[in-house]
Formats: C-alpha cells, sequence, structure tokens
C-alpha cells in the first residue's frame, strides 16, 4: 500500500514537471498553428458524433464558438485540468478568429487515472463575447453556462450565455466546465499573427490577420453554418 502511494506522489511529481516545461516553451506559429488544426478536428468530431443532433441543428444560432481540442486531466493525489482553446466569433465580413485561451479546473481528492477530453462551448449571447475580451473569464461566474442537449429527441435551446459540450475518454465521466478559469493565450496570439494581438484586436476589431492561416476550420465552422466557403 505504501509503495503504491509512492509511486503515485512520484508519478505525480514527473507529470507536474512534464505539464510545466512544456507549458514554459515559447511557442512558434507552427505550434499555434496545431492548436487551430486540432481544433477543426474536435468540430468535426462533433459533427460526425451521432448524439451531438442538437449541436448540429442549432450551432448555427450561436455568435461563435471556443473550442478545446484537448483538455487533459490528471488525476495523481490532487487532479486538475488543462488545456488550450481557439475562439470564432461572426463578423461583419466573416469570420473572426482564432483567438487563443488557456482553460484550466481544478478538483482536490485521491484521484487516479489521466483523461483526455474535446470540449466546445457555443458563444449565444454579446455578453460572452464581452467576457471572452476580459483578462479572465469564469465559467458560471462571469456568464452563464450550460450543458447541451445530447441523444435523440432533445429538448429546445438552453437559457444560458455559453452552451458547453465535452466528448471524453477515461476514468472520469466528463468534464465539470462550472468554475473553469479561461484566460487568454498571449503567448499564442502573438506566435501566431507575428505581432501582439489582443482578442479585442482579433474577435471585435478584426484588424489582424495571419497570411499563411488555413482555411481548414473557417471553412468546417461556415460548413456548419450552412454558408458557402
Amino acid at each position: 500500500m505504501r509503495n503504491t502511494v509512492l509511486m503515485r506522489f512520484v508519478l505525480g511529481l514527473a507529470l507536474i514537471a512534464a505539464s510545466v516545461s512544456v507549458w514554459a516553451k515559447d511557442p512558434t506559429q507552427a505550434d499555434a498553428q496545431k492548436e487551430v488544426d486540432g481544433a477543426g478536428t474536435t468540430l468535426g468530431n462533433f459533427v460526425n458524433d451521432p448524439d451531438m443532433g442538437w449541436f448540429r441543428d442549432h450551432a448555427k444560432e450561436a455568435k461563435g464558438m471556443i473550442i478545446c481540442h484537448q483538455v487533459v486531466k490528471a488525476g495523481f493525489i490532487i487532479g486538475g485540468s488543462g488545456g488550450r482553446c481557439v475562439l470564432v466569433v461572426r463578423g461583419e465580413k466573416g469570420w473572426n478568429g482564432p483567438a487563443f485561451y488557456t482553460i484550466g479546473t481544478a478538483s482536490a481528492g485521491f484521484q487516479a487515472g489521466v483523461q483526455s477530453s474535446e470540449i466546445i462551448g457555443l458563444v449565444m449571447t454579446q455578453k460572452a463575447i464581452d467576457s471572452f475580451m476580459s483578462n479572465s473569464f469564469k465559467a458560471g461566474g462571469d456568464a452563464s453556462v450550460a450543458v447541451g442537449p445530447t441523444g435523440v429527441g432533445t429538448a429546445g435551446t438552453p437559457n444560458a450565455d455559453v452552451i458547453f459540450y465535452s466528448r471524453s475518454k477515461g476514468v472520469y465521466g466528463g468534464v465539470d466546465i462550472s468554475g473553469a478559469v479561461i484566460k487568454p493565450s498571449e503567448e499564442y496570439n502573438k506566435a501566431y499573427y507575428g505581432k501582439e494581438a489582443s482578442p479585442i484586436d482579433i474577435i471585435v476589431r478584426g484588424s489582424v490577420h495571419n497570411p499563411n492561416a488555413k482555411p481548414a476550420l473557417t471553412s468546417k465552422i461556415s460548413r456548419l453554418y450552412g454558408e458557402k466557403k
């Protein structure tokens, strides 16, 4: 028993050290593009999931979406989850974004295992967009959140600023978004656009662009919204 606990402790420390080293590295434009590509893959996974009928039918009602293609929850000793996300919002002349964010939640307890989840939040209101323009967005605090309907015979649109969906594999049942903290990633925004770029520059003004950007993500969003792309 003691050996098992000690092993979990050692593994936990190793995981934390590895996580810190990865997150501390200055991102390149290729790193940022990889996040965008991952978001496109996640969107495709949700669209093709037979349980996501409501998502497919109602996504076009959203003003935009935030996509987190991999949120990892490590359950050694003290569990916590984290990942990166991209936000895309419909503007006057098309889609503005992506703007890059980090997401983090925390949970205490003796937990074992590692879970990887995909998350998409449908941004339904201007209040939600405004909240994402701040230095820190707390889900359920700065704007209301709800879990999106799944399966057959789903009901109407939940009354929330952001409607979250998650697809998970692993020992945990899912990802609790309430209380999650989502913050702009200045480093990834700078890496992707080649200069300092705030969420307001990217999403509200639409004043910064990446000439090397691949259109895969926005093309998938446009098709989901019934737009020609």
